[in-house]
Formats: C-alpha cells, sequence, structure tokens
C-alpha cells in the first residue's frame, strides 16, 4: 500500500523525506544555511538534484533527501526547514481544528514568521493574507482564503491550521537590480558614509511614493528633545510621510514645544531647564485634555505648530500607544494594549517602507506587525535597537547608528529641497 503523502518513509537506517527548494538559494545563502539546519538538528542528506541558474535572473533548485533516525525527529527538521523555505516534495493538504476556547489556539498550532506564507487547502496552495509574524493562520470554512490571526483576536471554533504539513514559506529574496541600500552590507551602519546612507533612505522614500504605498514614521519623545520636530513637521507637511506611530511622550513633547517652547522643561533655543519647567509637559496635556483632544486643540487654534498639528492638518494617520507610565495620557493616546495593537495593524495595510526613530519599544513593536516585504530603517544613537529588532526577526532592517537631528535635519533637506 502506498504511504500517504508528505509522511516520513521508514527505511533501513531511519526515516527519509524529499524536500525541494527553489529560488536564489545559491548567491542568498539559503541552500546552505538549509543543509547546515539539516545537520545540527541530527540529520543527514543528500542532494539528489541541483539545478543553478546560469544567470542573475535564474532562479535555482535542489531536491534533497533528508534523513533522521525516527519518524518523529525527521518531522521535527522538517517543520524547521519549512521556516527556510524549503517545503516536501509530495505535500499534503495543511491540518486544520477548531479552536476549542477563545484566545488561543488549538494545541500544537503553526506559528507565522513575517515571510510570505502559503497553505495547501483541497490541492491548492492559497496566499495567507495579513502576513506577520508570531501568528496563526486561520482558514475560511469554504477553503476560499486563509489569513494570518493574533492569538488575542481567536474565536471558539476558528479553524486554524495545526502542525507544519501543507505550510510553506516563500523567502523574501534580495532585489535583483541596484538598490537605494546596495551599499549596505551589514545591517546596522556605525560607520558608512552619513550622506551616502542619508540619499538611500531618502531615495526608498521616493520611490515607495510614486508606487502609491505610504511611508510610515515610528517616533519617539528624542525627536523633539533633540530639536528635531520642526523637521518632522516639515516632511510631514511636503507630504513625505502618511502614517505615524508613537507613544504618549512623543505627542506630549511636541505639544509642549509648540505651547512653552520646552521638551521636560528644557528651553529648546537655550538648552537649559527654566524655572518650573518640569510643569510644562502637564500643562500640555491638561489642556489638550480640557479641549477634547489634539483635533479639537488644532480646530480651536490653540494648538499651531509642531508634528501633530501637522498631521491633523495634513490627514496624516496617527496612532499613539499608551504605556504604564504616561502622565495623562493624552484624550487620543490607546490605553488598551490590545486595541492599540490592532489599530496599528489596520494602519500597515498600505504601508511600504517604515522609518523607525530613537523609539526602541514602538519601533520592535512596529517590527513584530510588519511582513517581510516592507523595508525598514531604523535610526537610533544605540546600536542595539536595530541588533534587537534584526534578533526577533524583523531581519530586512537596515540600520544607521546617528544622532537624530543631523540626520532628520539632512533627509527633510534633501526631500523637500530646501
Amino acid at each position: 500500500m502506498a504511504r500517504p503523502e508528505s509522511t516520513p518513509a521508514e527505511q533501513d537506517g531511519g526515516a527519509v523525506e524529499e524536500i525541494e527548494v527553489r529560488g536564489h538559494i545559491v548567491d542568498s545563502l539559503l541552500l546552505p544555511k538549509i543543509l547546515d539546519r539539516i545537520l545540527q538538528m541530527g540529520g543527514t542528506f543528500e542532494i539528489r538534484e541541483c539545478e543553478i541558474g546560469t544567470r542573475r535572473v535564474d532562479p535555482s533548485r535542489a531536491l534533497i533527501a533528508v534523513r533522521a533516525a525516527t519518524a518523529d525527529r525527521l518531522r521535527e527538521i522538517v517543520g524547521d526547514l519549512i521556516e527556510h523555505g524549503a517545503w516536501p516534495l509530495h505535500p499534503a493538504d495543511s491540518r486544520v481544528e477548531p479552536a476549542d476556547i477563545p484566545g488561543a489556539f488549538p494545541e500544537g498550532f503553526y506559528s507565522t514568521t513575517n515571510q510570505p506564507t502559503q497553505v495547501r487547502v483541497q490541492a491548492r496552495w492559497l496566499d495567507v493574507a495579513d502576513q506577520e509574524m508570531d501568528c496563526g493562520i486561520t482558514v475560511e470554512g469554504d477553503g476560499s482564503s486563509a489569513r494570518c490571526v493574533p492569538m488575542s483576536d481567536v474565536t471558539a471554533g476558528m479553524p486554524i491550521v495545526v502542525g507544519h504539513g501543507g505550510v510553506r514559506v516563500l523567502p523574501t529574496e534580495r532585489p535583483r537590480g541596484s538598490s537605494p541600500f546596495s551599499f549596505m552590507n551589514s545591517s546596522v551602519s556605525s560607520e558608512k558614509p552619513k550622506a551616502v546612507s542619508l540619499r538611500g533612505v531618502a531615495g526608498s522614500i521616493r520611490e515607495t511614493r510614486s508606487r502609491g504605498k505610504k511611508v510610515l514614521l515610528v517616533g519617539g519623545p528624542a525627536i523633539v528633545h533633540t530639536g528635531s520636530a520642526g523637521h518632522v513637521a516639515r516632511l510631514i507637511r511636503e507630504g513625505w510621510i502618511q502614517t505615524l506611530f508613537a507613544g504618549n511622550a512623543l505627542a506630549t513633547h511636541d505639544i509642549e514645544q509648540a505651547f512653552f517652547n520646552t521638551s521636560l522643561g528644557v528651553d529648546l533655543d537655550q538648552g537649559e531647564a527654566i524655572e518650573h519647567g518640569h510643569e510644562h509637559h502637564l500643562r500640555a496635556i491638561n489642556t489638550i485634555r480640557r479641549l477634547g483632544g489634539i483635533r479639537q486643540a488644532v480646530e480651536a487654534g490653540k494648538l499651531t505648530s509642531g508634528i501633530m498639528f501637522e498631521c491633523v492638518r495634513s490627514g496624516v494617520d496617527y496612532h499613539l500607544a499608551g504605556s504604564i507610565r504616561d502622565d495623562g495620557p493624552l484624550p487620543d493616546v490607546i490605553t488598551d494594549t490590545l486595541q492599540a495593537q490592532r489599530a496599528m495593524r489596520a494602519a500597515i495595510k498600505d504601508v511600504g517602507f517604515a522609518l523607525l526613530i530613537a523609539s526602541a519599544l514602538h519601533g520592535i513593536a512596529t517590527g513584530n506587525l510588519l511582513p517581510a516585504s516592507v523595508q525598514v530603517v531604523c535610526v537610533d544613537i544605540n546600536p542595539a535597537t536595530v541588533t534587537k529588532l534584526a534578533d526577533r526577526g524583523t531581519f530586512q532592517t537596515v540600520g544607521m547608528v546617528t544622532d537624530v537631528e543631523p540626520f532628520l535635519r539632512s533627509l527633510a533637506s534633501e526631500l523637500t529641497g530646501s
């Protein structure tokens, strides 16, 4: 009797399964990575077929027999290889189980990456929509579509993909031609020429807007503390930023500057703390709360400058997510974490480029939400911020270790021509 598809075949010396890898698997180092993972996990391999593309645009293909001591161990190895873009040569449909309780996946659920993913349903491969790392996959009852779903949004009875069978990952490949970031050979750049790096960022922003995609800015309060709020306001005013993610602090100190020309009580012209300046941020919050919100403050003519003013005036989609240490907070701040996540997920639908400025927590949170197809640039004085992004799976991040103010001043000049 023939064995079921994708079931490891027990043979003398262990269990064997054939996997296939396609794409630019040589110059992207995908093939050696897969072979190394097989050995690391206690398996062995035999390359049975290998076709190498002769031109840069030609894909390659490899057929690999993976062997392990037991069928269970082989399933673990193949499951790991799926995350790297390999898949069984003879796949079965994905296994789907209904969620038995709300807010949790069934045991053994498939945990997603930020890479483009497909699931096999009724002998057809379906693209998984709303790609995001650290989620599950739900399949429509009629098998017509599949999408990522966060754990908190699971409802009882929701069909959830379980196990690695019938799932394949399609790794995002680096551009085959020139790129604004072709000068970057490492994910964190502290020594590359800043002018070249900045032109790369500006070029990528222009290219994103030419495709009709949105540019997302994720900003921390250091933007205001360093005197950079005016540069960001100019980028928003000139139409280079369409979406803003931040916390209570960025908006609060931006409004504090608009009202008092201070940030955390420090005069931004003199660089010195002023008497009773420590009260300014709280008085700014109180004024906005009395008016009912940031938009109401702009409409009332009370808030007349700054980042938040330009967001309201230009129709920028902004989302402020709160934290336990927030003063006030501003009425616009979303204090429910899950509600903030849902708002941010909805806002990234058409984002093609994300610029993360001096914001470790919001930057990492945003990186977790973005699919691998969205280019991410992180600018921070601390290289650990970029490293954390890459370590948590946002591998497409390019990092620039530099001061915020000169970077934003130069970027605004590059894009606005002044």
